[in-house]
């Protein structure tokens, strides 16, 4: 079996289960879209950008309640994540181009949750060659492009 290493999230793997509140909350609670890097808010879910992110692009999209799995959610929030996602795939494509993606929660620490208390779901855009040993051998993770550029990139998108 390979393994890839991801050590440029060691900082915030090291300090998750250290932070105080929720980011999904905080991010909320800024009243500031750019600043939270969120590029998109619907009636009862929102788009946000991963501050670590595995790739340019790597998107979350999680429901203004702060609930911890989706099973406790209405039917219209989990219908809209759905079409949310759908959206997400869709801008991500023509805008980025990937080969594939990967998408999906992790619900409960053991399942390798950051946040275990707010769930959300990943969109994460791939290439093929996108992993490198620059995070092995540098503990450095490269990416085409840094937070700011990737929220202009894709912000008008989701207006």
């Amino acid at each position: 079996m390979d393994y890839i290493s991801a050590t440029w999230r060691e900082k915030y793997v090291k300090n998750v289960f250290k932070m105080k509140g929720c980011i999904f909350c905080r991010a909320l609670k800024l009243n500031d879209d750019e600043k939270g890097f969120i590029i998109y808010r619907g009636t009862h879910n929102f788009i946000m950008l991963n501050k670590y992110p595995y790739n340019p692009g790597h998107l979350m999209i999680a429901p203004y309640k702060h609930l911890h799995s989706p099973e406790q959610a209405g039917n219209e929030s989990t219908h809209e994540l759905t079409d949310l996602l759908k959206m997400c795939l869709e801008k991500l494509r023509k805008n980025y181009n990937p080969q594939g993606f990967n998408t999906g929660m992790n619900l409960g620490k053991s399942a390798g949750a950051g946040v275990t208390d707010h769930y959300h779901l990943h969109i994460i855009p791939r290439w093929a060659g996108d992993s490198n040993f620059m995070p092995i051998v540098g503990k450095t993770k490269v990416l085409i492009e840094d937070l700011q550029t990737t929220y202009k990139r894709l912000r008008p998108l989701f207006t």
